[in-house]
C-alpha cells in the first residue's frame, strides 16, 4: 500500500524505553510516520566496531603456526584476529595471503 506523494505522516511517539520502541516498529508501518523517498544514506567513516575479550582454545599446532606467521609479519600475537577472519563475513586467511 503505497501513500500519495505529499500526505501527512503520523507523529512518531515517545518511548519509555528502547524495548517499547522495538515493539512499537515491530507493530508499525514506518511509511506512515517517514517519507522514505526523502532518505539519506547515513554515513559514519569514525566508528569503531566493538569488540570483547575471549579465550580460545586452539590445537597447539595451529597455535604454532599462527605465532610463526605473526613473527614473520612482525605482528603480535594478540593482534593476530585479522588471520582468523577478523571482519565480519570475510571468512579466514590463508596464511600468507595478502
Amino acid at each position: 500500500m503505497s501513500r500519495r506523494k505529499g500526505a501527512t505522516r503520523r507523529s512518531i511517539p515517545r518511548f519509555v524505553s528502547e524495548d517499547a520502541e522495538r515493539r512499537f516498529w515491530a507493530e508499525h508501518d514506518t511509511t506512515e510516520y517517514f517519507d522514505w523517498s526523502q532518505a539519506v544514506e547515513a554515513s559514519f567513516p569514525r566508528l569503531k566496531p566493538s569488540t570483547t575479550a575471549i579465550s580460545l582454545r586452539l590445537p597447539v599446532t595451529m597455535l604454532e603456526g599462527l605465532k610463526a606467521l605473526a613473527n614473520a609479519k612482525g605482528v603480535p600475537i594478540s593482534r593476530c584476529q585479522g588471520f582468523l577472519g577478523g571482519s565480519a563475513g570475510s571468512g579466514a586467511r590463508t596464511p600468507g595471503a595478502a
